[in-house]
């Protein structure tokens, strides 16, 4: 048995427990890996409310672990598997939830672990960097260009800063007034968030990547014009559409996921993993995230992690 912090139907946080679950056996393509850390992301308590990933079909079978993201210790392979093998230190998209002692991993949208890349920064890149570097890149601005990114605070927008600041953007990032002093410290301008915001943007922008949605998209999208220009992961297809946008197309995939581990390696990007909190601790770690208090990325560690 594994045990796991699971949702028992759609809802609030009144819907999570720890349950005793059976341990996942890998189907072909798949790798079912002891985990170490489990990055804690803003989707991960949307699923439990009820909200399907575009492309989602069918029912969820409760309970269901929750969690997107894990770094572990592989201890079994599927059928077809050869780019991986039992004891390989791995990270990536996890199918059967991340807040739990044992995860499986689709082989094609895991990788390896660098020796130098602790499990807990890791575990922050398969979900929230990998949809930052997905963003940057499909918006393929040219460098000295000026990217405005909304939710600059968060998991996705403190990589999605460093990112294109490191490719040679100007960046401005719209995040709390709290946040000014950690957004200028990504090498961003802060704009403080709250009524009239878009009033607060010091200069015409190139491009807006939003990833709070609402309100806020709708305010970011008269900020430009023109095809391209506009792409959200915070809200709908149909949302981002209507205002002349896009969503952003993840590439999910093994290249993506060594990519910004070497974004990490090369010290281009940091995670900024600023809670980390044990399994037993793991609805403290998603309320924390759910109410908006975190800076950065939370993760949740499992006992035997370094």
């Amino acid at each position: 048995m594994s045990k796991a912090y699971v949702f028992t139907r759609y809802g609030g946080p009144e819907t999570q427990a720890f349950v005793d679950v059976d341990r996942p056996s890998p189907g072909p393509g798949q790798l079912l890996i002891a985990v170490r850390a489990a990055g804690v992301n803003p989707v991960d308590w949307k699923l439990r409310s009820g909200y399907r990933r575009p492309g989602d079909t069918g029912e969820r079978a409760f309970p269901a672990v929750l969690g997107s993201e894990a770094a572990g210790e592989v201890v079994e392979v599927g059928e077809g598997v050869t780019a991986f093998a039992v004891g390989d230190e791995v990270f990536g998209t996890a199918l059967t939830g991340g807040y739990a002692e044992y995860t499986l991993l689709p082989q094609t949208i895991a990788a390896h672990k660098p020796a130098a890349l602790s499990y807990a920064d890791a575990a922050t890149l398969p979900v929230a960097a990998a949809t930052a570097y997905d963003g940057v890149h499909q918006l393929a601005l040219p460098a000295g260009s000026t990217l405005l990114i909304t939710g600059a605070g968060g998991g996705v927008g403190v990589a999605a800063v460093q990112i294109a600041h490191a490719l040679g953007l100007k960046v401005v990032g719209v995040a709390g007034a709290a946040k000014k002093e950690f957004i200028e410290s990504l090498g961003a301008v802060h704009v403080a968030s709250g009524d009239d915001w878009t009033a607060r943007v010091p200069a015409p922008v190139d491009a807006v990547y939003d990833l709070v949605g609402g309100d806020v998209l709708e305010a970011a999208a008269g900020l430009v014009s023109g095809p391209g220009r506009l792409i959200t992961a915070g809200a709908s297809e149909e949302a981002v559409a209507a205002l002349g946008g896009e969503r952003v197309t993840r590439a999910r995939s093994t290249a993506v996921l060594e990519a910004v581990a070497e974004l990490v390696l090369r010290g281009d990007l940091d995670p900024h993993v600023t809670s980390r909190y044990p399994l037993e601790q793991a609805g403290e770690a998603l309320r924390a995230v759910e109410e908006g208090h975190a800076r950065g990325k939370v993760v949740i560690e499992i006992e035997g992690a370094r």
